[in-house]
């Protein structure tokens, strides 16, 4: 995997992150605009993408970003987190994969559906969203993670302790320490190992319980991982 132009350098252990400029394709949304937010109060140079670069700029404003076009937010960046709806992800991902080439692409795509019974996921031929991330980013490091995490705690700020875990997938262990990392810069949050990036499908399609768990007990409900010291 190619180096990211940012930080990859290890400390006794410790992934170095400072100086990570991070992209947000999605931005527009409320789970790409609040992981926008929180990563932009923990130092981190945030751009957020979209179709629109107005649009873009808009929701940049709210929380400390830069906003772009997708194509400049993408080539702008050294690791890009995609929080786009499942169903532009493949179309989004395929006219990116030139400027994307060489960076690891972090996806949080939850491939889900609504009926009258709730939330179910949504099967994908790739297996799951990250890994048909994976197919069409040939040239990237393709790594699962953030997906659990609720937007409305995200974005709140009365919310200082988002107070769970992150799974992360994926099969490049630089890539995956380095999301680690980052996922423990949201506040009382820690990254978690959770496999390679093949096992993906179940972490997104658990979105769906999540969000059952959610409706029927009004809450913003994450994950914790017992027993581990990440």
């Amino acid at each position: 995997m190619a180096e990211t132009q940012g930080a990859m350098a290890q400390d006794a252990g410790a992934v170095d992150i400072s100086g990570l400029v991070i992209g947000v394709l999605g931005g527009t949304g409320d789970q790409g605009r609040g992981l926008a937010r929180r990563l932009s109060l923990a130092g981190h140079k945030i751009i957020i993408g979209s179709r629109d670069a107005a649009r873009a700029a808009a929701a940049a404003e709210t929380c400390g970003a830069a906003g772009a076009h997708n194509e400049e937010c993408a080539a702008q960046a050294d690791l890009v987190i995609v929080a786009v709806p499942y169903e532009g992800h493949k179309d989004l991902l395929t006219g990116l994969a030139g400027v994307l080439a060489g960076k690891i692409v972090v996806d949080c795509v939850n491939p889900m559906g609504f009926d009258k019974q709730g939330a179910y996921a949504l099967a994908v031929p790739e297996g799951s969203a990250a890994q048909q991330a994976a197919a069409v980013l040939a040239d990237s490091t393709v790594v699962g993670a953030f997906h659990h995490v609720s937007a409305v705690q995200l974005l709140d700020p009365e919310v200082a302790d988002l107070n769970q875990d992150v799974l992360v997938l994926g099969d490049d262990r630089k890539a995956t320490d380095l999301v680690q990392a980052l996922a423990g810069q949201l506040p009382g949050v820690r990254g978690v190992y959770a496999g390679r990036l093949r096992n993906c499908g179940q972490v997104e399609a658990l979105t769906a319980n999540l969000v059952s768990v959610n409706r029927r007990y009004k809450a913003h409900a994450g994950l914790r991982v017992t027993d581990i010291d990440a």
